[in-house]
């Protein structure tokens, strides 16, 4: 048995990158999954691709940024399997600009994805969660939580904003036996990431740049979708039963490394 059989697990934004990786290991640990993705082409590949696994994987294409559509992703996923024990928000896009580069529009859309649609799962979930005697939520952050690199003004307003509202539900919603907690990745292999290096790469192959910013981490590359799911999943599980209301970088190192290098003696 897998450490999330019997667990009823619903990972928004789980069709690609970071929470594919997630679904993937959870569902290999034992749990049913519910995937919530704006793409249908990510239904057919979760339908195709995951058969076979421990735990029971199924997907529906949901718009997370509209409520009637979050609630009806989530109670449907309750109902259908008898609760819920384990939400992973993991959907997000990456824009580019500063505040006076940054269109409303633009600006509310990334904060509708990143963060808009971690409020709406977390409201329908929550009743759910608490009726099953309590549970795990896993909010994917950044680093750009903490730091910023130019002209990503509505992204990394996003990612703050994550970590506040993720202590926030970790605090009020304690007493219902519901932790709450973040990850947040440096650079991470997943097509939005190659998106931002095909946007960026100028003459050069998009390897290149994905090299480039791999060797900016100490470790010397950039992460894989799977790593951050090792880390999800500790949180998703019973043994961080004591954790709630953190959040943790898995960077490579990006973090603790200042930009300030020695001259070669």
């Amino acid at each position: 048995m897998g450490e999330f059989t019997g667990k009823v697990a619903l990972v928004a934004g789980g069709g690609s990158g970071i929470g594919r990786a997630v679904t993937e290991l959870l569902a290999a640990e034992g749990a049913t999954v519910v995937v919530a993705t704006n793409v249908e082409d990510h239904v057919r590949a979760l339908r195709e691709e995951l058969t076979g696994t421990p735990g029971e994987v199924s997907a529906v294409v949901a718009d997370l940024t509209r409520a009637e559509e979050v609630r009806r992703y989530v109670d449907e996923a309750a109902e259908r399997h008898g609760g819920i024990d384990v939400l992973v928000n993991s959907a997000g896009v990456q824009r580019y600009g500063t505040v006076e580069e940054t269109s409303e529009e633009l600006w509310d859309e990334v904060l509708a994805v990143n963060l808009k649609a971690m409020y709406l799962t977390a409201r329908f979930a929550v009743p759910h969660l608490r009726a099953r005697g309590g549970g795990a939520i896993v909010n994917v952050a950044s680093v750009q939580a903490y730091v910023t690199q130019d002209r990503v003004a509505a992204y990394a307003a996003s990612k703050g904003g994550i970590l506040a509202l993720t202590r926030a539900m970790a605090v009020d919603h304690a007493r219902d036996g519901i932790r709450v907690n973040a990850v947040c990745p440096g650079s991470v292999d997943t097509p939005m990431l190659r998106w931002s290096a095909d946007l960026f790469r100028g003459d050069r192959d998009a390897e290149d740049v994905l090299a480039d910013w791999g060797r900016s981490h100490p470790i010397g590359r950039i992460a894989k979708p799977a790593e951050v799911a090792e880390l999800v999943a500790f949180l998703a599980g019973d043994r961080s039963s004591f954790v709630t209301g953190a959040d943790y970088r898995v960077d490579g190192g990006l973090l603790a490394m200042a930009p300030v290098v020695l001259p070669e003696k």
